[in-house]
């Protein structure tokens, strides 16, 4: 068995021998690297149909999006393994932690907004960035807005969904 394995090493034909992985473009400048992961349809496709990456929304859409999608999810974490998750107060507790934690991610967005970040560059994954958003400080505090605003709602929902789960649960079923 040994033996064959060593043998495949000097077939050009054997696939265990091609090569998988590239520099983009086929350019060794770029300093940007294709692999069968990054550069595969399934993950083109997913990364550009986030709400960074997609097409034809504002700036303030992508941030009410993504503000949403973390404030839904952070909320779980504090109030189901937080330290009141045995008290009755245990999804008030998530909730106001959820906000908490949305408003410093809130700051921290504004604070790199402040720092003139750079434009968004093409990459092997991401071919065409979105031009109108993360270009300019004023896009970039706009963001940091929606994301607030997004972030709370999300924070909400998730608050209102799981107090009121028996309600819910009587509705549908």
């Amino acid at each position: 068995m040994a033996q064959a394995v060593d043998a495949s090493k000097n077939l050009p034909s054997d696939p265990r021998n091609r090569e998988v992985v590239f520099p983009a473009g086929r350019d060794p400048q770029q300093g940007n690297l294709e692999t069968p992961i990054n550069s595969s349809p399934l993950v083109k496709w997913f990364i550009n149909n986030l709400p960074a990456y997609r097409p034809g929304l504002s700036v303030g859409r992508r941030a009410i999006e993504i503000g949403a999608a973390h404030g839904y999810w952070i909320f779980g974490p504090f109030a189901k393994l937080g330290p009141l998750r045995n008290s009755d107060n245990a999804n008030l507790a998530g909730l106001l932690s959820a906000i908490g934690l949305v408003v410093l991610l809130t700051g921290a967005l504004s604070l790199y907004a402040n720092s003139n970040p750079p434009k968004a560059l093409a990459s092997v994954t991401v071919p065409n960035p979105p031009a109108d958003a993360f270009n300019s400080k004023e896009s970039w505090n706009n963001f940091a807005s929606s994301f607030l605003i997004g972030g709370i709602g999300g924070a909400v929902v998730a608050y209102f969904l799981t107090s009121n789960l028996e309600l819910i649960q009587g509705l549908f079923g």
